[in-house]
């Protein structure tokens, strides 16, 4: 039975990564869409991570996730006889199967080599595979996603070393010197991750100097890799040994210090420090959190997740999605009600749970936005588009069209000055070539003015009038070319 239904949840999520629900842009401008710019040579927008001073964003760790199925990519297009670029929207599709793909072998794999006990082992699996999280989050291009599988590895890594011989764990801590240090450019949280669980290697590497040995190795050919490409993709000319050596580009260093300084993460939003624990955590795990409480069971993966949080929670910023990684770890470390009739209640409140938010999460949350650019991108006559209450959209699913439609994002803009910059950038039509699209899953829950507009009022507009609409706005006269928002 548990296979079945392990089965159909592997479905669901598969059918969720082919849903176009937009989480947030970054699931783009962190990855994707730089990656995409350097292979296919979309005209593509690199955020402020990018392109400021000191650069925060690694582009180590985004070569061998988005960059080789990229090139494989553009090596079966080009070697079935296909002329031309390969459309954008392939990719983006391309990238979603992956990471269903990657995130089913790799994760699930992890929690089955973590886990001994198999009816445990079934548990976790099973909690794992029907959470909304794995179905939407894990789906996406996000670097929180990669680093979800990054802890998982560094744990059935460390386990490895630890449970096995001497000869045999050279190879494994080889391995887990080029994965840890792939995780620190990726993301530079990671580390939180792995601090109570590095305990463990402590009197073991002590013990064997030859294992500790292999890892430091492999960890500094691995960090003078990634330098040297960071170096290479932010240096405007070709480095030389003495770029490298005089002005290396230390990306990780540069998130650091970006982030100690609460200046800068004031411009992100500040949270209280309580946020992951009592809002973002119970956003992610829903019932499972009251688990996690109520019938944890210790192992090394709890121990990591507690890690993370806690020093995840010191920052002053604070994103569901930096807890990612904890998804797994908790729900593989916790058990079932003792009674048989709140394990009923409990199932089902997890299930409602989960449908709710996978729903919502990975089909209705900005889910107009990605067929909205494939619709622009065929309209030959759009010049300006105008984005309003919704996500920046990413710019390299135009197909090129972005070289002739310029891209402006005015989320938070009140209407009548909307309207003012529409009366500016209107051009000429005829009233008789007005044509418009409106996606219906579409939902803006970042629209939400309780305070302003009211319960209901704001909840009949973001809810009852939900949808995506692209209006052409145009003056009545000869030409016919127009604006599009």
């Amino acid at each position: 039975m548990w296979r079945r239904t392990y089965l159909f949840l592997v479905l669901v999520r598969l059918w969720f990564a082919l849903s176009p629900s937009y989480l947030h842009p970054d699931e783009n401008f962190q990855g994707p869409e730089v990656i995409a710019g350097q292979i296919f040579k979309y005209p593509v927008r690199h955020t402020w991570e990018f392109t400021s001073e000191n650069p925060i964003r690694s582009v180590f760790p985004l070569w061998p996730v988005y960059g080789l199925p990229m090139l494989l990519l553009r090596w079966l297009w080009i070697g079935n006889g296909n002329d031309g670029e390969i459309p954008p929207i392939a990719v983006f599709w391309t990238l979603r199967v992956l990471m269903f793909v990657v995130g089913f072998v790799l994760e699930d794999w992890a929690i089955y080599e973590l886990i001994r006990s198999p009816r445990h082992r079934r548990l976790a699996v099973l909690l794992v595979a029907s959470s909304y999280v794995t179905w939407t989050y894990q789906t996406h291009t996000f670097s929180n996603s990669i680093e979800s599988l990054v802890v998982a590895w560094c744990l059935v890594l460390i386990e490895r070393i630890v449970g096995s011989p001497q000869e045999s764990t050279v190879l494994a801590s080889t391995v887990l010197g080029v994965v840890a240090v792939f995780g620190v450019f990726n993301r530079i949280t990671f580390p939180a991750f792995l601090l109570i669980p590095g305990l463990r290697l402590l009197p073991y590497y002590f013990k064997n100097p030859l294992s500790f040995l292999a890892i430091v190795t492999a960890g500094l050919f691995t960090t003078g890799l990634a330098i040297a490409l960071d170096t290479a993709f932010y240096t405007p000319h070709s480095i030389t040994w003495s770029d490298l050596i005089h002005n290396p580009v230390l990306t990780p260093l540069n998130n650091l210090i970006y982030n100690l300084d609460p200046e800068n993460l004031a411009k992100h939003g500040l949270h209280p420090w309580y946020q992951h624990i009592l809002v973002n955590l119970p956003q992610l795990l829903g019932p499972g959190a009251l688990l996690l409480f109520t019938r944890p069971q210790l192992s090394l993966r709890l121990y990591s997740a507690i890690s993370g949080i806690v020093v995840l929670s010191i920052s002053q910023h604070q994103e569901a999605r930096f807890l990612l990684p904890t998804v797994p770890l908790i729900l593989s470390s916790v058990r079932l009600p003792k009674s048989e009739k709140l394990t009923r209640i409990w199932t089902v409140s997890w299930i409602i749970f989960n449908f709710i938010f996978g729903a919502l999460m990975g089909t209705y949350h900005q889910g107009g936005v990605i067929p909205a650019q494939v619709f622009l991108s065929k309209q030959p006559d759009a010049t300006q588009a105008v984005w309003w209450k919704t996500y920046s959209p990413p710019i390299w699913l135009l197909n090129g069209k972005n070289e002739v439609l310029t891209t402006k994002d005015v989320m938070g803009l009140a209407g009548d000055k909307l309207l003012a910059q529409l009366t500016e950038l209107a051009t000429c039509d005829l009233p008789a070539d007005r044509r418009s699209n409106e996606y219906k899953r579409h939902l803006n829950m970042d629209d939400l003015d309780f305070g302003e507009d009211g319960v209901w009022n704001t909840l009949e507009r973001v809810v009852g009038r939900r949808g995506l609409g692209i209006w052409r706005v145009t003056r009545t006269c000869p030409e016919r070319r127009g604006s599009w928002r």
